[in-house]
């Protein structure tokens, strides 16, 4: 990494992208060639084809969103003063769109509970943290299943603890949407969202800065490196999102479609989740991000593999033994525009849609019944397919031996992410084993491939101490099943294979699942 640091850097506004041009100058060139700097700069809508036209004329907001976003500052500034007593803030919405939020706090050390989950375990803990002080944000478009849990849930603590419940409640929505009407009819703060900005593309939206905000994050800093930045975006030379987006799009091309993610010890850690989610759903699958939490973890080096060091200064090597094809300093506002750029520009070159609506969780109805399990060895039911072996560890290795040369596996644990967090251990060890790569996520999120290249474990838990949503016929529970009953009918839908693995016995069962994958062998 010292080398690559030492090198030549394509900077901006305090942030530096090293080592880009070395990935294929030639990606570089063809995107200038085709003078894409300038027409992304100026929002051209055509530069990802006919098919994508429709949509880029009303999605790229992101551009220019930091410059719109200002006008929220004085709202801001007095809805902080106004709630200064409700201490602990709650952000509750799909992942899309609270995730750059979490971030924010994350990297800049605020405390902010985001709920994108229908586990019963973070759920209740966040209804007894000082209910009487809490505000809740609810981010997003409409109101799916799990927001209207989360609300309701909310709605009766407020009643318990006596405060009145609409202080409690900010709403942050585009003009128009069913969370605006449901925000007028509780009286709730409405503060709109850009309608041009959606997904992880609005980190720098209301979305993003509400939020970010009421925790105490000095979100007007975020604005201005932004804006620092954007001046160089239409340039064919000094444009870090341009070196960034064109290392994206020429490792892709020449085999390396795997990005490992790793942090390089000088900050913005949480970074690495948000640049994930954004690179996936700009490149249809084209690329495989892989947020790996150490920088010397199994499957983030190898020949299919870009490794990119994050970080917010200069300096610093990215782990023994481990070298950086790119590495990517500066501060948090200059990232986000910057990814983001990158990712457009990547999806300019590797000719797919950036702004493709993805498939949500089908959770409508009951989880159906699974029948009985394949097999039941200690804390672990297994529920293996046809054909595949019945015990756990043959499972498991039916799973891994299967991957072929241009797939990865992907692991989704619908359990709960603070309790459970040793869970994501599996990632670095079936990536030793697998030698390939190997996504982890919490559901209802989906870290796989969206074209089908992927092979899935998906692990779910008992729970123990359920919790209901109020004023409706189900539980938390019941709606975690629900969703990963849906995921499991949309894997099986596309013919991808499936193996899911049961916790009756959620700690024990995490033990024995490391372990068990420690001894695992292809």
């Amino acid at each position: 990494m010292s080398d690559l640091l030492a090198g030549a850097a394509e900077a901006a506004a305090g942030l530096a992208v090293h080592g880009a041009d070395a990935v294929d100058p030639s990606a570089r060139a063809a995107l200038v060639a085709r003078d894409v700097p300038a027409r992304l700069a100026a929002q051209d809508p055509t530069l990802w084809g006919a098919g994508a036209e429709a949509a880029a004329r009303t999605r790229l907001g992101w551009l220019d969103t930091h410059c719109r976003s200002r006008e929220l500052l004085p709202q801001l500034a007095e809805l902080t003063a106004e709630l200064g007593d409700l201490d602990h803030v709650v952000l509750a919405g799909p992942a899309g769109v609270t995730s750059a939020a979490g971030v924010i706090a994350d990297c800049l050390g605020r405390p902010l509970t985001v709920l994108d989950t229908a586990d019963p375990g973070p759920v209740r803990a966040a209804l007894g943290d000082r209910p009487a002080r809490t505000v809740l944000v609810l981010a997003g478009r409409d109101l799916d299943r799990t927001t209207d849990a989360h609300l309701r849930a909310f709605r009766r603590s407020w009643h318990d603890a006596g405060p009145e419940a609409a202080r409690h409640l900010v709403v942050v929505t585009p003009p128009g949407s069913a969370l605006e009407a449901l925000a007028d009819e509780l009286g709730a703060v409405l503060i709109p969202a850009d309608p041009h900005v959606d997904g992880p593309w609005s980190a720098l939206t209301a979305f993003g800065l509400v939020p970010a905000a009421l925790a105490g994050a000095p979100v007007t800093e975020l604005l201005d490196e932004a804006a620092a930045l954007a001046g160089a975006l239409d340039r064919e030379r000094d444009n870090p999102g341009l070196a960034l987006g064109a290392a994206l799009a020429g490792a892709a091309e020449h085999g390396r479609a795997t990005v490992a993610l790793v942090p390089d010890g000088t900050g913005l850690d949480g970074l690495r989740h948000w640049v994930g989610a954004l690179l996936a759903a700009a490149t249809g699958g084209r690329l495989l991000p892989v947020p790996a939490k150490s920088p010397d973890a199994p499957g983030v080096g190898g020949p299919d593999v870009l490794t990119i060091g994050l970080g917010g200064a200069l300096g610093v090597g990215v782990g023994p033994g481990v070298t950086a094809d790119v590495a990517v300093h500066g501060p948090l506002g200059a990232q986000f525009l910057t990814w983001e750029y990158a990712a457009a520009t990547a999806a300019v070159a590797l000719r797919v849609d950036p702004f493709a609506e993805s498939v949500g969780v089908d959770d409508d109805g009951p989880a159906p019944a699974d029948g009985p399990p394949s097999s039941v060895d200690g804390a672990v039911e297994v529920y293996a397919p046809a054909g595949a072996p019945a015990d756990l560890t043959g499972a498991l290795r039916w799973l891994t031996d299967g991957l072929a040369p241009d797939e990865h596996l992907a692991v989704t644990a619908y359990l709960d992410r603070r309790i459970d967090a040793a869970v994501a251990g599996l990632r670095p060890l079936l990536a030793r084993v697998t030698g390939r790569p190997v996504t982890f996520g919490w559901g209802p999120r989906h870290p796989g491939h969206p074209d089908g290249r992927a092979r899935h474990l998906q692990i779910t838990g008992a729970v123990t101490d359920d919790l209901e949503v109020p004023g409706r016929p189900y539980t938390f529970a019941e709606l975690q099943a629900a969703q990963a009953a849906g995921d499991r009918r949309a894997l099986t839908g596309r013919e991808r294979p499936l193996l899911r693995l049961h916790l009756t016995e959620r700690a024990a069962g995490v033990a024995q699942l490391l372990d068990t994958a420690g001894r695992t062998r292809t």
